[in-house]
């Protein structure tokens, strides 16, 4: 039995340890006018600390400070300086805007060049996302020519008015490029959210050397398939 009441009382302990350290969070502005507010109204510290479930040594220092500055507003506290300064922060985002590719590491490389002193990527990328810039994929698009418009469009006019029985003989039309330089979307890019369809943010990739189109048309039912290849060099 004393064993087991042991236990009881240690959980107790801990339960009411507990308790006490979410009481000790900081009160926001509303809860700290309410207590004062009982308190002027002439009720006993412990009688607030019960009514609003605080620990009494919170009450006893917010009326302190409230007799002492005639303010119940909780001051700053005294934490960690920033190591950067709102004109390294101005630097940071200068830097991204000429060049959204720039990363986290890079950046912080360029401001320890210019100010010469040390700087975490991470601290970059909490300055950056402060300013509402994300690292994101950019679209990537095919560069096209006005040329290319231009044929895009002509096709587009042939074809408008075709029927949906016209349509139905075309069993596919595929386009494929084939790529042997960097793939884009593993670069990244600093943008706002909300703007992933600017022209900014948008990477037009050239068209390749190569290009192999494969045509599959049906000309009638019940005829076999006819596969038409078209190899295009690409200027």
């Amino acid at each position: 039995m004393l064993q087991f009441a042991s236990s009881d009382s240690s959980e107790k302990s801990k339960i009411a340890k507990a308790e006490s350290m979410d009481r000790r969070n900081h009160l926001h502005y509303e809860m700290r006018s309410r207590a004062v507010g009982i308190l002027q109204a002439g009720a006993r510290q412990s009688a607030v600390a019960k009514e609003l479930n605080m620990h009494c040594s919170v009450i006893h220092r917010l009326w302190n400070h409230y007799q002492r500055d005639k303010n119940a507003s909780r001051k700053r506290g005294s934490g960690r300086r920033r190591i950067t300064t709102s004109a390294d922060d101005r630097y940071l985002l200068q830097c991204v805007r000429r060049r959204k590719t720039l990363t986290a590491r890079q950046l912080a490389s360029q401001l320890f060049a210019a100010v010469e002193r040390p700087i975490s990527r991470q601290t970059v990328s909490r300055r950056l996302h402060e300013r509402g810039l994300f690292t994101r994929r950019p679209i990537v698009c095919v560069h096209l020519s006005p040329a290319h418009v231009r044929a895009r469009l002509h096709w587009a006019c042939e074809h408008r008015s075709w029927t949906p029985e016209q349509w139905g003989y075309v069993l596919f039309a595929d386009e494929s490029r084939f790529n042997i330089q960097n793939d884009f979307r593993r670069a990244v890019i600093w943008r706002e959210t909300g703007t992933r369809y600017r022209v900014p943010n948008i990477f037009r990739k050239r068209p390749q050397r190569w290009r192999v189109t494969f045509l599959g048309r049906d000309e009638q039912p019940n005829q076999p398939l006819r596969v038409r290849w078209e190899f295009h060099h690409a200027v």
